[in-house]
């Protein structure tokens, strides 16, 4: 579960959304089916309910299959002709034959369908548990809407990092062999009036002028100074508009900040992190209290509880031991 449980994280904070669907397998026990954000839709009631999901996905054959889950019902349809590039239409969508009878489980496992699509279900399969169960993980999301990926400030400012750095790596490349230049000296010309070089650059030749006022010198090599201060401003800019940490991006020259001067500059991080857990916290309580309504057990009000982001270390954690010790102390011999 906890490996799960990362998938659904890094892929709400990379995309913005994640969902995750509930249904019981052959046994009746619940299974938690994480889900891309790419293959799933979801459409919100007033109150800010799911009011139906839909999911779609390639079957073997190059056709699509699509499910939509209703809080008394799932649909189950199929494209009519193969598709590999973009979604048919609706009205490409058929109803999925049925030869046999499924069990609760069938209808979410895709396995199910063979490569001609010929082990079909019925089209419709009851959901007695009257809520669709689609659950939708929104990141940094108004109420019923979609969320937000954490990436999406920072992208921007990553191309112009990436244009510095390639500028850096031409600019090295074009300067690693410095440019040597040579004046005072006759040059040839071939037969069609072009000038022919006199001499050719390399750390095994050796370059002679018989002419006493020939002079020979190289090119300054390129600044580079200036490509790092550039890349070091876009990283600063990240760290700002994604609220991470400074000295998450740059290598602290010097002396290292105090442990103090640390935990203040994550305070915006931490709390970024705490109002996700808070939000992605109730979704779970809300799966897994929907786990166990499935496994035939009663409503049950759920609680997420988080590991905290930002630990104390064993010595604060005794040093906080002591203080509470002499304040208790103090007040006692006030009274």
């Amino acid at each position: 579960m906890r490996t799960r449980a990362g998938e659904v994280h890094k892929e709400v904070l990379k995309t913005g959304d994640a969902y995750v669907i509930v249904w019981p397998d052959e046994n009746g026990n619940a299974v938690i089916h994480p889900n891309r954000a790419s293959q799933i839709a979801v459409e919100y009631t007033d109150e800010g309910q799911v009011k139906f999901a839909a999911k779609y996905w390639h079957t073997l054959d190059k056709h699509v299959r699509l499910n939509l889950f209703y809080p008394d019902r799932i649909e189950k349809y199929v494209s009519k002709e193969k598709s590999e590039g973009s979604l048919p239409e609706a009205k490409e969508f058929v109803a999925m034959p049925g030869t046999q009878a499924p069990s609760p489980a069938s209808a979410l496992n895709n396995s199910n369908i063979d490569a001609r699509g010929s082990r079909a279900f019925p089209a419709s399969v009851p959901n007695p548990y009257g809520i669709v169960p689609v659950f939708h993980f929104a990141n940094n999301a108004d109420l019923g809407r979609l969320g937000r990926s954490e990436l999406e400030a920072a992208i921007p400012i990553q191309d112009g990092l990436n244009k510095s750095v390639l500028d850096m790596l031409v600019a090295m490349e074009f300067s690693a062999f410095r440019q040597r230049w040579a004046a005072g000296i006759e040059v040839e010309y071939d037969a069609d009036g072009k000038a022919v070089q006199p001499f050719t650059a390399g750390v095994e030749k050796l370059w002679i002028a018989g002419d006493p006022q020939a002079r020979f010198g190289d090119f300054d090599a390129a600044e580079l100074e200036q490509f790092l201060k550039v890349k070091d401003s876009f990283r600063v800019d990240i760290a700002s508009v994604t609220g991470t940490p400074l000295h998450y991006f740059l290598q602290q020259a010097g002396e290292f900040a105090s442990g103090e001067s640390l935990r203040r500059s994550e305070t915006r991080f931490l709390a970024k992190v705490r109002d996700r857990q808070e939000s992605f916290g109730q979704v779970w309580a809300d799966v897994m209290s929907f786990g166990l309504r499935v496994e035939g057990m009663p409503d049950t009000q759920l609680i997420t509880e988080w590991e905290d982001p930002n630990p104390a270390s064993e010595r604060e954690r005794l040093e906080n031991e002591l203080l509470k010790m002499q304040l208790a102390q103090n007040q006692t011999r006030e009274r």
